[in-house]
């Protein structure tokens, strides 16, 4: 029996996690070719032996064309699943955590240079570079290459690349898929009237621009193994004054996939517009979640600066949110879930290998994993 909230069970589409704690996906930029590498090995299987109750896969391209740089995960070809897979028995190997991914398309955001050598955008003709397309032809930036606008044949074929992407994943054997839907990539893209000008039946209204999004997530659901969870990853507000995806659209964006089996919603926010004013603080996202969640009956995820062991538990407990998502927290500390134990006075489980460091004043901290 478990003495916090942030540390008891949940079901999540069917899907048993032994705590609340779930470790958001996070893009590393260490692919070849879409291929994953010893880094993911490395660095996936240290977040797995942390004691969250769910490990995301970061941000999985369904195309090349999709990927954010030329060093992004993919999940598009064979030599990319072979490789995923080579990961995922490594990992697997030594821990019993759930693995969930998220599948992506970066859309006008995609062909960019990695962060630690600045992520502007390649052109191009640039040896790294492609051609992006998005719903409209607008630029995230000014000095940008612009985007294509995609025709029907280009919608069909993204759509049919999010289905692969999710067969692959299911014979990969992931517990669960996300969607992105989020960050100003291109499904967030199709929903915001900010990128979005098309006149076609994919533009304008809400429901026309929320149309192409829940195409996507329908055949991803259809794709994916049936008895278990495809969730959403979106952003609450475009953080611009007026004229921008906000979260009333939101909240009807929520309530149309929990109509559609959507198992859980992640909010985050922003990413859209270059112009973004953002309140950046401790918990400046969860009220875009509480929102969310006062409208839907399906699982909720809060995330965004969430490093305090108190913090945790007053989004959980209070009802702010189902699951709190850590990410640069638990790069900076990936054992933040035994820390919080020990502060809670919980029991986690961990590897037998662990066991021996149990620290003197924390006796019933661990347990053995499986």
């Amino acid at each position: 029996m478990s003495r916090t909230k942030l540390f008891s069970a949940f079901d999540v589409g069917g899907l048993s996690l032994k705590n609340r704690i779930v470790i958001a996906p996070m893009c590393q930029y260490s692919a070849e070719d879409g291929k994953t590498t010893d880094w993911h090995l490395i660095h996936l299987g240290n977040l797995a032996l942390s004691g969250a109750g769910l490990l995301t896969i970061e941000a999985t391209a369904v195309s090349p064309e999709g990927r954010i740089s030329y060093r992004d995960v993919g999940l598009y070809s064979d030599e990319c699943e072979a490789a995923l897979g080579r990961t995922l028995e490594g990992v697997r190997r030594w821990s019993d955590m759930p693995i969930a991914i998220q599948l992506a398309h970066a859309g006008r955001k995609a062909s960019s240079d990695l962060p630690w050598k600045g992520g502007r955008q390649l052109a191009p003709q640039d040896s790294n570079g492609w051609q992006t397309i998005a719903p409209s032809a607008l630029p995230f930036n000014a000095s940008d290459n612009p985007p294509v606008a995609m025709d029907k044949s280009e919608l069909k074929r993204v759509r049919e690349a999010f289905a692969d992407a999710a067969r692959r994943s299911a014979r990969l054997g992931f517990d669960a898929v996300q969607v992105h839907a989020a960050h100003g990539y291109l499904l967030h893209e199709f929903l915001s009237p900010l990128s979005n000008q098309r006149t076609d039946e994919y533009g304008g209204s809400l429901e026309n621009r929320m149309r192409f999004p829940l195409e996507v997530f329908d055949a991803v659901r259809e794709a994916f193994t049936a008895d278990l969870p495809v969730s959403v990853r979106v952003s609450g507000t475009d953080w611009v004054e007026s004229g921008g995806w906000d979260i009333e659209q939101t909240i009807e964006l929520s309530k149309a996939l929990e109509s559609r089996g959507c198992a859980a919603i992640h909010v985050s926010s922003g990413g859209l517009d270059a112009g973004q004013n953002i309140p950046i603080g401790p918990n400046y996202q969860v009220p875009l979640a509480r929102a969310v969640k006062e409208a839907v009956s399906i699982p909720v995820v809060a995330v965004g600066l969430i490093t305090d062991f108190e913090q945790a538990e007053a989004i959980v407990s209070t009802g702010d949110a189902d699951l709190v998502a850590l990410a640069r927290t638990v790069l900076y500390d990936p054992r933040w879930p035994w820390h919080a134990a020990a502060y809670f006075g919980e029991t986690i489980g961990v590897a037998p290998q662990f066991l021996r460091c149990q620290p003197r004043q924390f006796r019933e901290l661990f347990t053995q994993q499986g």
